[in-house]
């Protein structure tokens, strides 16, 4: 009967070790995993941001080329004595400015980290208002 227990004991004790081995094993592959997570997401959301600073870049460029071709346009208008062509100038300097205000808010976006579908959705708006500016300034010329 001693035996029994003894066998009985060691079967126990041999098997509360492989236990606590195999949850040590499982709760260091599962801290691995969300390390490996956690830095593979680091590496991508910064990669999406320079995606993001790139297209700022060339919104920045559209922008600088379209605020020229508004200047000479300026200069244009101001030449002539119509009326409803200054306003419909300022109207068109209007939607330039908005573009730079929607310009502003993706490069603000950028420096305080938001996340990226906010990054997205302020690009967007950008793009789509930079576009309004410019068929603005086509209407002008063609009634210029």
């Amino acid at each position: 009967m001693k035996k029994s227990r003894l066998n009985l004991f060691r079967l126990t004790s041999m098997t509360i070790s492989i236990l606590g081995v195999l949850i040590l094993v499982a709760t260091l592959i599962i801290f691995a995993y969300i390390g490996v997570d956690k830095i593979s997401s680091g590496i991508s959301s910064s990669v999406d941001s320079g995606s993001a600073y790139d297209e700022l870049a060339t919104l920045n460029s559209e922008y600088s080329a379209l605020k020229v071709e508004f200047d000479s346009v300026k200069s244009d208008v101001n030449r002539g004595s119509n009326e409803n062509l200054k306003r419909e100038y300022v109207n068109a300097e209007l939607e330039l400015v908005k573009a730079k205000s929607a310009i502003d808010d993706v490069e603000s976006a950028l420096s305080t980290n938001k996340p990226l579908s906010e990054v997205q959705n302020r690009l967007k708006v950008a793009k789509d208002q930079l576009q309004t500016a410019k068929k603005s300034l086509s209407n002008l010329r063609g009634k210029m």
